[in-house]
This record gives C-alpha cells, structure tokens and sequence, in this order.
C-alpha cells in the first residue's frame, strides 16, 4: 500500500498520532550547532541511514503533529508557515502542501480544537495565521491556542538583549526574527482572543499533559501522551537531533540557555532510558520516532520503523 503524501499515523493506545511533514532538509552540522563536525557525526554510525548521510550532514525536518484522542483534536508546533517574509531564503514565501496534507490526513483546520506550541520560535508557530485578502488571520479558526505563559512573558519583551540569551545577535536577527514572528503568527492570535497561558504543567485532557523542558527556550515545554498501558513524549526542540542522544552536550545554535539546555536533556535521557516510552522527535527525521537505550555512559535511539 502507498503512503500518502506528507502524513504517517500511530496508535498510542487509543489515541491516534499523525505526523504533518512541511520541510526536509540535509546540512552540515555548522549551521545548526555549536561545534559539532561532519567528522564528529559520521563517527556516530548507528545514525545511518535515518537520521545523517555518509558525508557527516544531518537529516530533519520541520513538522507538526495531531494528537486524536478520544475527545479532542490538537495540533503539537504549526511549523513555519505559507508567504511568511522571512530572512533565510528557503523558509521566505513558502508555498507548501502543508494544510492540504493535513486536510487529507483527516484533520483541516476547522477540526482542529487546541493548537498546542511547545514554545514559540518561528518554525512552530507559522501556521498559526495565514494571510487573506492581505491580513494575518487564524489558521485553526475553532481552536484554542496554549502558549506557555513563562514563554510569552518572556517572548513579548522588548528588549533585544533579554531574549536572546546565549543566542548570537546575528543568529537571533536573521534566523529567528522574534519580533516578525510575533507579529505575524502570536500576536494576531492574541488579538482574536483565542489564546490561552498555561502552566508548563497543564493537562489539556486526561491523554495529553505538558511538562516542563526549559533550556532551549525559557517556557520549553515537551508533551505527555498516555493511553492504556501505552506512554509516548513529543520532544519540543529540547533536542533537535537524535545525535544529541549520544551527545547530550552538543548545543543548538538556537539554545537561549545552553547549559539549563544541557541540563534538561540528560534529565530527559535519564528519565526514559532503557523503558517503553515512544520518544517522538519534533524535528526527527522519518521513522520519527524510538525508545532511548543506555549505550555505555551515553544513550542513542533505537530506531523503530514508520508502519505501512
């Protein structure tokens, strides 16, 4: 049978997990990571084929997903969006399939009940507007929009120097655009009064809770699903590589706090080594998604392969 286009599903008990693929990209590792080597990643073998080529660059991608369960319908980080003016050249004036996917995935956006952004840099909060008749509207029009409330008190400052943290002012100028972003796909939300502030310990239904992964940005929040004897985590950005399994140092360029980063992703590795928890990778290439084992003093992902 063919996979469609742009979507894969899983069973998490009796809740169903549907991955939204906007971008795929391979880069070396210098435009992502502080100091991180092709030589450094193609050491790290158990990565092939999945998750780096045989050259040292690694594989992502940027993508949402939709937690089905019984009650609810909410969409986990809304990628970076369709005619959004932005500075890198290949996130500028997208036009991708990303809303036609997700329609035919079973889910368009008037469905949609809760958006959910894990935090609020620009590669997951886009599609929370679209432009019409050259205005930023909401995308998901029935939903309520959860912003972590440390996130946005933290995000709508003013001054430059209190955000950006340990990210570089050119890094955080032509890659992030905070203030865009915030105008763009946050603020036009908030003018429509369909945002909600949450603690970063909020339960949206009995399936689905939040818990606190701070680090990458101030509010970073990661995302419980259980069901049955089922337990799977969607990771936020707290890690963006499986690579940084093996090499939980390894930071993001994009990490406000490198070293509460550090911190909370040996805590997250620690806590769900070597169990039976489904660790789903925001930016995790495909299969997506594996359980964390304990390799010596450092962990990988065992990789589990994307059903038919």
């Amino acid at each position: 049978m063919q996979r469609p286009r742009g979507y894969t599903s899983w069973r998490v008990g009796d809740v169903k997990l549907t991955r939204i693929v906007e971008l795929a990209s391979e880069k070396l590792p210098h435009w992502g990571y502080q100091n991180l080597t092709p030589e450094q990643v193609m050491e790290q073998s158990w990565l092939r084929p999945h998750f780096a080529t045989e050259d040292g660059k690694l594989k992502s991608c940027i993508q949402a997903f939709v937690i089905e369960t019984p009650d609810l319908r909410i969409i986990v980080d809304t990628c970076i969006g369709n005619d959004k003016a932005r500075k890198q050249e290949n996130w500028n004036g997208l036009q991708t399939r990303f809303l036609d996917d997700l329609a035919a995935s079973g889910y368009p956006p008037e469905s949609i009940d809760i958006v959910l952004c894990t935090h609020l840099h620009v590669d997951h909060v886009g599609w929370n507007t679209r432009l019409v008749d050259g205005e930023w509207v909401p995308t998901f029009t029935n939903a309520r929009y959860l912003f972590g409330k440390d996130e946005w008190a933290h995000w709508s400052q003013e001054i430059s120097g209190a955000r950006e943290g340990d990210i570089t002012p050119e890094v955080f100028a032509n890659v992030m655009e905070q203030s865009a972003v915030n105008a763009d796909s946050v603020q036009p939300i908030i003018d429509a009064g369909l945002h909600e502030l949450v603690e970063d310990t909020h339960e949206l239904c009995p399936e689905v809770s939040l818990f606190p992964t701070p680090g990458h940005t101030p509010g970073h929040v990661s995302v419980s699903i259980r069901s049955g004897e089922d337990h799977a985590v969607i990771t936020g950005d707290l890690m963006h590589h499986p690579i940084q399994c093996a090499m939980p140092h390894v930071a993001s360029k994009f990490d406000h706090d490198v070293a509460r980063a550090q911190d909370t992703r040996r805590a997250f590795l620690r806590r769900f080594a070597d169990g039976p928890v489904m660790v789903f990778g925001t930016h995790f290439r495909e299969p997506n998604w594996g359980r964390i084992i304990t390799v010596g003093d450092t962990w990988q992902l065992e990789v589990q392969e994307t059903p038919d």
